[in-house]
């Protein structure tokens, strides 16, 4: 028997005893966000260092943070193999609204071969698998094909603000071949993928001050500058109506998709037409010359999020408007940095501002875009597990979002990130009723299992990127 006969059956044997344990770890309320939590968070944390200590990894510590702590554990004994960093964390969202989750959310239920409950899907349950694929590997073999080490954190929903300074402090401990990470999701129900690019981040608020107040339109209107309408025009100055950004020097770092990823986008048969109808608009809208996917994974954009200012009560009301304000961020890509790219935002909006008002900007959230090359081995290797795995060709993907704790990684240790995840869109993670499709639990674990076995595969050298 082979070993990866071995762990199916280790897998299938233990299922319902793995299945329980999850919902033990699903059942500790970790919000993150909510310090009434506090000691959750380390019961949570605990929690970990049990289970990983049980699956047979070594020196399993609960580290702690400015904010919530680590959970750091090793397997070092696979000498001249690659060493796999794996990457999650485990808090979760409020629960919020309560009203709407048909069953207690830190009460996990199982229906219809879907496990509900907060954090099913992002990401206790994506951790929990890459823990029993060790434990897996370790009963049925006694011993792992590659080195691991785990580092789980405690504060990814609330935007890691403790993780950045702690890979900085601890970049010998965290020293890897490949950082592995399962807080994505498939391309769809059955169709497996592998996310190999995500785009940055820079956020601002743009804040106009006129007038010393409000002021009467009959009295002012005509000399004196309105506040919304010297707003509106700097809005309008950030596209054009093809939808390219106008700001001087936004794409001059852009790189681009090459034309064997263009190719593979192709190949995923996006429908727009689906895409319009479930959105219920009448078209799509972008940046000319490129599909829906590519402007959504390889293109940078800027969008106005929200706009304030003057009155929008019942009736009307005969004022200039002496304050006015948006906020907007920016989807970076590839080689775009977000302090360039905010200084740029400044100039444009210095530019581009009426007399008569003063206009102020704040910068918010930030953070780098990463990609891993499309052709790497380790990529690759992963792809091949999922198929081996599900029956059918892997989808290579980029994510339109961001996930700035994955760039960090990226800059910090110089190794290679790989994104496998399991979840699915439509599994409510961050919403009432979340849940994890069991089929993906089952066959992930499977993936999981082999993936590991594919990069004992490769020398250290061979997955430098």
């Amino acid at each position: 028997m082979s070993n990866l006969q071995e762990l199916d059956t280790y897998f299938t044997e233990n299922r319902e005893t793995h299945l329980e344990e999850l919902k033990e770890f699903l059942r500790i309320p970790s919000i993150s966000a909510l310090s009434e939590h506090k000691a959750d968070m380390q019961k949570a944390a605990d929690w970990l260092k049990d289970s990983l200590t049980t699956a047979g990894i070594e020196k399993v510590e609960v580290l702690p943070t400015k904010g919530h702590p680590v959970v750091y554990g090793e397997w070092m004994h696979a000498k001249g193999k690659p060493t796999i960093l794996f990457y999650g964390h485990y808090d979760v969202q409020p629960v919020d609204p309560l009203n709407l989750w048909e069953t207690e959310p830190f009460d996990p239920q199982i229906r219809e071969n879907k496990l509900f409950a907060r954090g099913a899907s992002d990401d206790k349950g994506q951790v929990f698998m890459h823990i029993k694929a060790v434990e897996a590997w370790m009963k049925t073999t006694g011993s792992l094909p590659v080195n691991m080490k785990f580092i789980i954190e405690g504060e990814e929903e609330i935007g890691s603000p403790s993780l950045e300074a702690f890979i900085e402090e601890n970049k010998e401990k965290l020293a890897s071949d490949i950082i592995v990470i399962s807080d994505t999701g498939m391309q769809a129900k059955g169709k497996p993928a592998v996310c190999y690019g995500l785009r940055g981040l820079a956020g601002v608020q743009i804040d106009v001050k006129g007038a010393k107040g409000d002021l009467h339109s009959g009295l002012y209107g005509g000399s004196v500058q309105n506040a919304i309408h010297a707003l509106v025009q700097v809005l309008d100055s950030f596209r054009a109506e093809n939808g390219k950004i106008l700001v001087d020097g936004f794409y001059d770092s852009v790189l681009e998709a090459t034309e064997e990823e263009k190719e593979a986008y192709k190949a995923l048969n996006v429908d727009e037409e689906a895409i319009k109808k479930e959105l219920q608009v009448p078209a799509l809208f972008g940046e000319e010359g490129y599909s829906h996917l590519e402007r959504t994974w390889t293109r940078p954009t800027l969008e106005i999020n929200g706009v304030f200012g003057g009155f929008s009560g019942e009736g009307i009301k005969t004022v200039l408007p002496n304050e006015a304000g948006a906020k907007i961020t920016c989807r970076l890509v590839p080689n775009q940095e977000p302090d360039e790219i905010v200084q740029l935002l400044k100039a444009h909006i210095d530019k581009n501002t009426l007399p008569g008002v003063t206009i102020s900007v704040t910068e918010f959230d930030k953070g780098k875009p990463f990609l891993t090359p499309f052709d790497h081995p380790a990529i690759q290797a992963a792809g091949a597990s999922y198929e081996k795995v599900y029956n059918v060709p892997t989808a290579y993907i980029r994510g339109g979002g961001s996930i700035p704790i994955v760039a960090a990684f990226d800059d910090i240790l110089q190794v290679p990130v790989i994104l496998m995840g399991f979840g699915l869109a439509e599994e409510n993670f961050h919403a009432p009723n979340e849940h994890f499709h069991l089929e993906n639990f089952d066959q992930g674990l499977r993936v999981i299992g082999d993936y590991y076995e594919s990069i004992a595969g490769f020398k250290p050298d061979e997955l430098k990127k």
